[in-house]
């Protein structure tokens, strides 16, 4: 225990250390705001026709969004000019830092909590990051997936963070927006937390024993 924990009487902490994801975690992440001013139903078609979650993920892993060009050029060329907007519109699928979290960043970074990043990203959109939400340049590092070749909710990547960072499963909150990514997370032992908003994650911090700010009532 702590000298702090023994002159307040707080409880200690079950954590030190807090495992991030970023899109709509840290950073606002749609991406139908690159296709604004589109007509919709094209913008579903296109989606559903290359099956855009799939194929995004396909970026996560690893491989070049030069492939999945290829691939839509081969299977649905008339899709071709609304993927080439959506990268070069990137930009605007990130709607900035998602409500409260640079505040909470900035608190546990103060309370001396280690954070890194876990996060499902093309390796060739990812620098974007930074300019849209600059908490995510505060952690103390950041595991890109698709500069590793892996992405969650494959146990893999989970147990290359546990390496690289130097993680105890036990002793480290993950906080995902997708329950598959946070259920992956809770089989190598890591305490978990379903990301609805940043109140829920403050609540359950403190829960946790980590002293932040209480939330603010909505």
């Amino acid at each position: 225990m702590t000298d702090r924990h023994r002159e307040t009487g707080a409880a200690p902490r079950a954590v030190d250390a807090v495992l991030y994801d970023f899109g709509n975690v840290l950073v606002g992440w749609d991406p139908y705001r690159a296709y604004d001013g589109h007509d919709a139903e094209v913008v579903e078609t296109f989606f559903a026709d290359v099956d855009f979650p799939a194929l995004n993920h396909g970026r996560d892993a690893g491989a070049t969004w030069a492939e999945a060009r290829a691939a839509v050029a081969r299977s649905h060329p008339h899709h071709v000019d609304l993927l080439d907007r959506y990268l070069t519109h990137f930009t605007a699928t990130l709607s900035g830092p998602v409500e409260g979290s640079a505040e909470l960043v900035d608190e546990l970074r103060g309370l001396g909590l280690r954070l890194y990043g876990l996060t499902n990203w093309s390796a060739e959109l990812f620098h974007h990051a930074a300019d849209a939400a600059p908490a995510t340049t505060l952690m103390d590092d950041v595991l890109v997936s698709g500069r590793e070749g892996l992405a969650k909710p494959d146990p893999a990547i989970f147990e290359r963070a546990i390496g690289r960072f130097g993680l105890d499963p036990r002793r480290t909150l993950f906080t995902d927006d997708s329950a598959a990514n946070v259920d992956a997370a809770a089989r190598l032992g890591f305490r978990t937390h379903l990301f609805r908003g940043t109140p829920g994650l403050r609540a359950l911090l403190r829960d946790l024993g980590v002293d932040v700010a209480r939330p603010r009532p909505s």
